[in-house]
């Protein structure tokens, strides 16, 4: 027990509710039949559900409520760690792991001839996140309250997730995801804790009566901001953090007055505009509406969240911001909530009177910056003139740090217009547009990168010359995930063998892992290994059926790449094997072709033409292949619909080959490429991300390295010929055929002319057809160790004996104590 527990037991509780078997049954007896007015007899999994949902819940509140009060007794520093994203998962099983109930709760459950499995079905994905950027700041949360660090996750709680994806007739298909369907058991509505956010209206200048200057942002057009709070359980150390999510709401419900005229629609025009900012994760900005709706959520989550620590600080501190900075930080995800930076300084200026020195030391100290791309189209830039309508004192805020940036800038680099105009945080053109990037940059005190090769691309590369200008603010963070979801939860049996083999003790010390080690070479442990990857490999196939129709042999290699789909990523290169694997049993050139299950997943943005594309691509592919009586035994192929964690949990465990196959250069970090090592599966990939630290963890023996390094990248560009490429690869120019010859598409002729042409394009910054040829060759080595199942073993055990400085609690630890500041216990 965390010392959390230990001092705060006493404090509001006279003793914990019980987790014992007996304990259960009484509370979910009481919950089903008085909380929901249900019966055993009801038959319906979804009130026990709720039942059990609420029964685990009770047990989550009162160390939710000894947490705050140890926090308010300790008075440690705080930090809010701001995301547009948090991809949480299931919160059910989530809590039964870290609270460490989940054989009485089975026991209890056994009375209803229910398991946990089954129960856990009916609680829906919290549509809250879209790939990587939420996972790991779910991932971080939890290393948060594992780690006993005060720290508040804010985000905002979407009605609608970023869509449930089906596949029509190949295509992908966007429904909705209205995971609140059926309600939320696990939030707190915390309506005292209401804040207002400011969109539209104008700035006028105001003399106080000591003469001062002030600004008034007036004739808004308000928006309420309602929290819901949600516990984040630590690992078994009654530690339970926060959090905060925010539901957009009128400030009036609706005009009765138009309401009794008969303008019914008029009567909840404001209701339902002030709503949609909380309505769907991500909407479509090709549109400009949809770059107005953008903006909203970005600034409704940072004003409500900066709103809300500055009220609760001043709650607790007298009404003094003596001391704010040293106690409080704000980390922001990414350039979504980069708006937070002028947002604090028009709070402590218009709202609380400071004077511009003064909150500028307290932004700069508070703040600070991840970065998660180095793709330039990808570092959001918002119109001058969107920012002049909707939000007009922040770009008064943000053209004042601007102007007194670039004189520190001419400073530096005296009579050199060019660095101003690099440098400046308003783009100047015929559209002026905001960096958003460069405005995180300027006013925070840490910029980091997410592995080691990206932090120093950022260095060398997109942020250059701020790098010159500050290189004490630059540092990385490689990311992390938690071994308690990603091993502990969704692999329990290899968990077991791990337990047995070593203790417990790694499932917060990841790097206890290494234990492993010696274990590689022994025959009898190598069985028992591949034994519990043969079950996992027979649970992903189960769903795999169930969801594709397509039925894949735990015989044969799992080949798997599931992430979203985007262009640098690479699924078009994974096709392009598959095709020439398929065109070799065509041609009956199967001597030393191991057999392959090719599983492919990921949803595409709905305005991302080519990755919906190459969505349609992959399912042609895979109808023309398992249809084929001579690739029967030897290729399956299918693409995995609505890619989501509770999937993730089953993929990664059952995975031989994890694909990590981005172009050089342009994956950032990656995280679906750490859970697949964990987990034992075998990786091929390019230096990229966090690939590099995977191999440079496992050793290069134990990688399958393929492709064009990040510099060699840069310099391919310069001259590329795709077409010559093509000329002199018989392999490739057999894939291209079959593509331009429609052979996956006779039905639909000329459909996929836009990918031919992107893979022929000299100007194609993927490189896909440059990687080709090694990626082959390097997949034969993958079907070459394969086949030596000893050898494959060995790797396999060595890969998750090799994680452990992928966890992150190692990431978060160095958060706390080189970002943060945060004293750890």
């Amino acid at each position: 027990m965390g010392k959390s527990g230990k001092s705060s037991e006493k404090s509001v509780f006279k003793e914990w509710l019980g987790l014992d078997e007996k304990s259960f049954q009484t509370d979910l007896d009481r919950h089903l039949n008085l909380t929901l007015g249900k019966d055993q007899e009801d038959g319906n999994h979804l009130y026990l559900y709720n039942a059990a949902a609420l029964t685990i819940r009770d047990r989550l509140v009162e160390r939710w409520r000894a947490t705050r009060e140890k926090y308010a007794e300790e008075k440690p520093k705080r930090v809010a760690y701001l995301s547009l994203e948090f991809l949480m998962g299931r919160t059910l099983t989530n809590a039964v792991l870290n609270l460490d109930m989940d054989e009485s709760l089975r026991k209890a459950l056994k009375t209803y001839g229910v398991t946990l499995e089954e129960l856990a079905e009916e609680e829906h994905d919290a549509g809250l996140g879209n790939g990587g950027l939420g996972r790991l700041a779910a991932c971080f949360l939890d290393s948060c309250a594992t780690l006993e660090l005060p720290v508040t996750g804010y985000g905002i709680r979407y009605d609608y997730g970023m869509f449930h994806q089906k596949i029509k007739d190949g295509y992908q298909i966007e429904l909705p995801d209205h995971w609140l369907k059926e309600g939320n058991p696990w939030e707190f509505e915390a309506p005292e804790n209401i804040r207002r956010i400011k969109f539209y209206g104008h700035t006028v200048a105001e003399t106080d009566a000591d003469g001062k200057l002030t600004m008034k942002w007036v004739d808004t057009d308000d928006v309420l901001a309602v929290p819901y709070d949600m516990p984040v359980p630590g690992y078994r150390n009654n530690t339970v953090n926060t959090l905060r999510l925010w539901k957009a709401s009128s400030t009036n419900e609706f005009r009765l007055d138009q309401f009794n005229q008969g303008s019914y629609t008029e009567a909840v025009a404001s209701k339902n505009e002030a709503e949609q900012i909380s309505m769907v994760l991500y909407p479509n900005d090709v549109s400009e509406n949809g770059k107005v709706l953008r903006l909203r959520q970005q600034y409704f989550l940072s004003s409500a969240s900066l709103q809300d620590v500055i009220v609760r600080w001043l709650q607790r501190n007298d009404n003094s911001f003596e001391n704010f900075a040293e106690k409080n930080s704000f980390q922001l995800n990414d350039t979504h909530p980069a708006i937070a930076v002028a947002e604090l300084m028009r709070l402590l200026m218009d709202d609380y009177g400071m004077g511009w020195d003064e909150a500028w030391t307290i932004t700069r100290s508070t703040m600070a910056y991840t970065n998660h791309t180095l793709l330039p189209e990808a570092l959001e830039r918002w119109p001058v003139r969107l920012f002049r309508t909707m939000l007009p004192r922040l770009l008064e805020i943000i053209y004042e740090i601007n102007a007194r940036f670039l004189r520190e800038v001419s400073s530096h680099w005296p009579h050199d217009e060019s660095k101003l105009r690099e440098l400046s945080i308003i783009e100047e053109s015929g559209d002026p547009q905001v960096r958003m990037a460069y405005l995180a940059i300027v006013g925070s005190h840490s910029v980091n990168g997410v592995a080691a090769l990206h932090t120093e691309l950022l260095k060398s590369g997109l942020f250059k010359t701020f790098y010159e200008l500050w290189p004490e603010k630059f540092n990385n963070k490689t990311n992390g995930v938690t071994p308690r979801r990603w091993l502990g939860f969704c692999n329990p049996e290899l968990t077991d063998l791990i337990n047995a083999t070593i203790g417990e003790g790694w499932l917060t010390d990841l790097d206890q892992l290494a234990q492993l080690k010696p274990m590689a070479d022994k025959k009898t442990f190598q069985k028992k290994w591949m034994t519990v990857k043969k079950h996992n490999k027979a649970r992903l196939a189960a769903l795999v059926q169930e969801s594709c129709d397509v039925l894949f042999d735990t015989d044969m290699l799992f080949d798997v790449q599931v992430k979203r789909i985007h262009e640098y990523k690479r699924q078009l290169l994974n096709v392009l094997h598959v095709i020439h694997l398929y065109d070799r049993i065509m041609r009956g050139d199967t001597e030393g072709m191991v057999p392959r299950c090719v599983l492919i997943g990921g949803k595409a943005a709905p305005g991302y033409f080519m990755a919906k594309l190459i969505i349609k691509l992959i399912n042609s592919v895979a109808d023309v292949v398992n249809k084929e009586p001579l690739a029967d035994k030897l290729l399956k192929v299918a693409f995995l619909p609505n890619y989501r964690v509770t999937a993730m949990e089953v993929i990664c465990a059952g995975a031989d080959l994890s694909e990590q196959i981005s172009t050089a250069g342009k994956e950032a970090s990656g995280t679906g490429n750490m859970k697949f090592m964990m987990n034992g599966a075998l990786t091929i990939g390019t230096l990229d991300g966090a690939n590099i630290e995977i191999r440079d963890a496992v050793g290069e023996e134990d990688f399958f390295l393929f492709g064009l390094k990040a510099d060699e990248v840069e310099q391919v560009r310069a001259s590329y010929n795709p077409s010559q490429i093509i000329a002199d690869d018989d392999d490739l120019k057999a894939v291209m055929h079959l593509l331009e010859s429609g052979h996956f598409n006779l039905c639909e002729p000329g459909i996929f002319d836009p990918v031919v042409n992107t893979i022929r394009d000299p100007h194609d910054q993927w490189l896909t057809a440059a990687d080709f040829r090694s990626f082959v060759d390097a997949q034969k080595d993958v079907a070459s160790v394969y086949q030596q199942k000893e050898l494959w073993a060995r790797k396999s055990i060595l890969n998750t004996a090799s994680s452990g400085m992928f966890s992150s609690d190692r990431t978060i630890g160095q958060y706390a104590d080189e970002i943060w500041r945060l004293k750890r216990s």
